[in-house]
């Protein structure tokens, strides 16, 4: 870290709590880079679809109880 970059961290560090919060939001925000224009919509479709998969084939798995009973067995 060179002398103006410590020197910003140090004065960043007087902040008050929120305002330091939300400086490291605005800094790892920009570390990001562009979001993906798709992604809400990709999200929405594959929810979408295995809620239709799950309400259409019940349920699936093994009950709670069940699961640890045997594990207890081990």
């Amino acid at each position: 870290m060179d002398a103006t970059t410590r020197d910003l961290l140090d004065r960043a560090l007087t902040l008050p709590t929120t305002e330091r919060a939300a400086l490291a939001a605005a800094l790892l925000e920009s570390c990001d880079g562009p979001g993906d224009a798709d992604a809400e919509t990709a999200w929405v479709a594959e929810i979408s679809e295995r809620a239709a998969r799950a309400r259409a084939e019940g349920p699936v798995g093994v009950p709670w109880t069940a699961l640890k009973a045997e594990l207890l067995a081990k």
